[in-house]
């Protein structure tokens, strides 16, 4: 195992430790579609850069949870992932990372990208 690889698995430990929540078993997290892999590597990637902590994450994913909860969600524990990327829009607005604007735009080209794809290719942007 490289080195990458390793610090990836030791940060997804240290946010399983720090986050409760995260869907998971025996063997770390689960994910059900792969952009919830996705959105949970480049949180795991953004905090091991230095842009947040664990306690400072836990505390934007809690607003994005309660918010849904305010808004009707039911709390199943299917859209624990919509919950991550709300919090982390949020979190990349608030750090001056990437502002509203760009992430609308970025949403828009993907969903472009996604509907002009073939089924089962990668999409791409």
């Amino acid at each position: 195992m490289n080195a990458l690889n390793k610090g990836l698995q030791r940060g997804a430990v240290d946010a399983l430790a720090a986050v409760p929540a995260i869907p998971r078993d025996a063997a770390g997290p689960v994910f059900a579609e792969p952009w919830q892999a996705q959105v949970f590597a480049i949180t795991l990637a953004l905090h091991e850069r230095g842009l947040f902590s664990w306690p400072e994450w836990a505390t934007y994913l809690s607003a994005a949870i309660k918010q849904a909860q305010s808004d009707g969600d039911p709390d199943t524990g299917d859209s624990y992932y919509h919950h991550c990327l709300a919090a982390l829009e949020v979190l990349l607005q608030d750090k001056g990372v990437a502002g509203g604007g760009q992430l609308s735009a970025l949403k828009q080209a993907w969903a472009a990208a996604a509907e002009s794809t073939p089924h089962g290719q990668p999409i791409e942007l």
